[in-house]
């Protein structure tokens, strides 16, 4: 069974730092773009970031310069670097990826399970 599971939120003070993983198992032949989104109480879930297979990246306005994705396409794994963390990026942060689990003809969109990120002094 293929999922995404997700790691590293937690609480941090306002300027602070935090990396979250998100690791893809299972029978997995292909992974294309990867990316986190996130969603903050009452509002709609918005893109934070995306990456290629090839390594090129696509960020919302609002974190560039802070946040860094990388993925290592032998693990299966995507990151996400948070420098600089502002209150107003307080939110259930999700993974996203689309994969082709071995055996399919298609690939198919998968969500991870989400991990609270708060920004509090």
């Amino acid at each position: 069974q293929v999922q995404l599971v997700e790691s590293g939120g937690g609480l941090v003070q306002p300027g602070g730092s935090l990396r979250l993983s998100c690791a893809a198992s299972g029978s997995i032949f292909s992974i294309n773009p990867m990316g986190w989104y996130r969603q903050a109480p009452g509002k709609q879930r918005e893109l934070v970031a995306t990456i290629t297979s090839g390594g090129s990246t696509n960020y919302a306005d609002s974190v560039k310069g802070r946040f860094t994705i990388s993925r290592d396409n032998a693990k299966n794994t995507v990151y996400l670097q948070m420098n600089g963390l502002k209150p107003e990026d307080t939110a259930v942060y999700y993974c996203n990826a689309d994969l082709k689990p071995t055996g399919s003809m298609w690939y198919r969109n998968y969500w991870g399970q989400g991990t609270q990120v708060t920004v509090s002094s």
